[in-house]
């Protein structure tokens, strides 16, 4: 017999049915850090030392063959051991198989023992235990100095964080705490680089697949000169997609000898010098290099190993000093300079739309919004001006979408239906959703932003 479910209160409005998701959603993620807790307190009763407790000759016997119950690690260093009989009962008691159980298990260990801040913000609700899983299954293989440094820098921004600035997170603290093993695995990926054409794979109209792994220095010369071989293709006239003309633009590259007759230069190498002091004011010195177009990083040996290779293919480097992003700067016109673009993409990382990350160095397809439009007095200027991806920025200038900033980098939002957001360098934050420890109304400005 089929089973149907009778709503308490009517769905007759778009804000209805929001309001009955976000309760339930909130229902859900409070029994999921139940369980979680649950969890941990079934490793707590069933310790390593409950293995060796009272037990018959017969059952001495087979855990001294290797066929009775154990005691087995399932989080990283610093985590208690559990029996594994224990595991086994938990994870059908929760109707999973045994290894998705044993993860289970090891993810909610994880978090209480070895990333206590993140686990804190799970108990207290202000991060939902899918998420904090997620991160807590990462960080299983880090030294526990390792699992330190990630829950120290994730658990603030937990809630918002996304799965790249995560990743990079993540290799930050195996560079820092577990060096020898950082450099097995950076020559382990410089092994396994290559390019695949798929020529035996033909489809019946004739393409065939390409997919490689390359070093990121060969990956942005590449790309470079794709883009521009399409955006050429287009200036001749090709009317294909664009992903059509990027493949046409390869295959370009390879007729002529991969010497596009419209870029025959060296790729020219620019460094931007960025120094930030450690809690004493001291510079901080590391082994650790930004790659700013990617929002990643490389160690400082990789770093030498390009400049010494653009050096010898006669290619110039550059070194800059990072731009000021605390100056004002202020220009009369509509028209939003390139000092002025490049000071708020800099300060914002990616599109300030709710839970957007769009990189904001995607010039194509990311705009320099005036907050408040220019043509109601609104000012190009630095706290005027803040990078939109194409798509939200059509969202906010066609639909019911608003925007205030009560300060540079930070931005308050109101959705159709009345739903408020901000967003800062730490994220989205859902002010509407009033757990405990989602956000600080006494620390940032929370009014709701005014009509456009």
């Amino acid at each position: 017999m089929a089973l149907t479910v009778t709503l308490e209160h009517p769905l007759d409005t778009p804000a209805d049915v929001l309001r009955l998701a976000r309760a339930k959603q909130r229902a859900a993620n409070a029994a999921e850090a139940e369980l979680l807790q649950a969890a941990v307190q079934w490793c707590v009763m069933h310790p390593a030392e409950s293995v060796g407790g009272s037990v018959s000759t017969a059952s001495a016997w087979s855990t001294l063959k290797g066929f009775g119950d154990k005691a087995i690690g399932l989080a990283g260093e610093g985590a208690p051991l559990v029996s594994e009989f224990a595991v086994i009962e938990f994870a059908a008691g929760i109707g999973k198989s045994e290894d998705a159980g044993r993860a289970y298990l090891a993810e909610a260990l994880e978090l209480r023992y070895r990333l206590p801040r993140t686990w804190a913000k799970v108990t207290n609700l202000a991060l939902p235990a899918w998420k904090a899983r997620s991160i807590a299954r990462r960080t299983l293989h880090l030294p526990k100095a390792g699992a330190g440094f990630v829950d120290a820098h994730v658990a603030p921004v937990a809630a918002t964080i996304g799965p790249a600035a995560l990743d990079r997170l993540l290799d930050e603290a195996l560079v820092r705490f577990d060096p020898e093993e950082a450099e097995r695995v950076r020559h382990e990926r410089t092994e396994a680089r290559h390019l695949t054409i798929q020529t035996r794979q033909v489809s019946y109209d004739g393409h065939v697949d390409i997919w490689g792994t390359l070093d990121l220095a060969d990956a942005l010369d590449l790309e470079d000169a794709i883009t521009k071989g399409a955006a050429r293709l287009a200036q001749l006239g090709s009317t294909e997609a664009e992903g059509a003309r990027r493949a046409m633009a390869a295959g370009d590259m390879a007729r002529r000898q991969l010497q596009l007759q419209f870029d025959t230069d060296p790729t020219p190498l620019v460094l931007h010098v960025h120094q930030a002091p450690d809690p004493d004011g001291e510079p901080v010195l590391d082994g650790i290099t930004r790659v700013e177009a990617t929002r990643g990083f490389v160690l400082t040996t990789q770093l030498a190993e390009w400049c010494t290779r653009a050096a010898r293919d006669g290619a110039s480097i550059t070194v800059k000093p990072v731009i000021d992003l605390n100056e004002r700067i202020h220009v009369e016109a509509y028209e939003v300079p390139d000092r002025l673009s490049a000071q708020t993409r800099l300060r914002d990382h990616h599109c300030v739309f709710p839970w957007c990350t769009r990189p904001a160095h995607t010039t194509s397809k990311v705009d320099d919004d005036h907050v408040i439009p220019h043509s109601r007095g609104g000012p190009t200027a630095t706290e005027n001006i803040a990078p939109l991806c194409r798509r939200h920025h059509r969202a906010k200038t066609h639909t019911g979408w608003h925007q205030h900033t009560p300060q540079p980098g930070t931005y308050l939002w109101r959705s159709p239906t009345g739903q408020t957001y901000r967003v800062d360098h730490h994220g989205t934050h859902d002010l509407d959703t009033h757990d405990p420890g989602t956000h600080d109304p006494g620390t940032h400005d929370t009014t709701d932003p005014p009509d456009r």
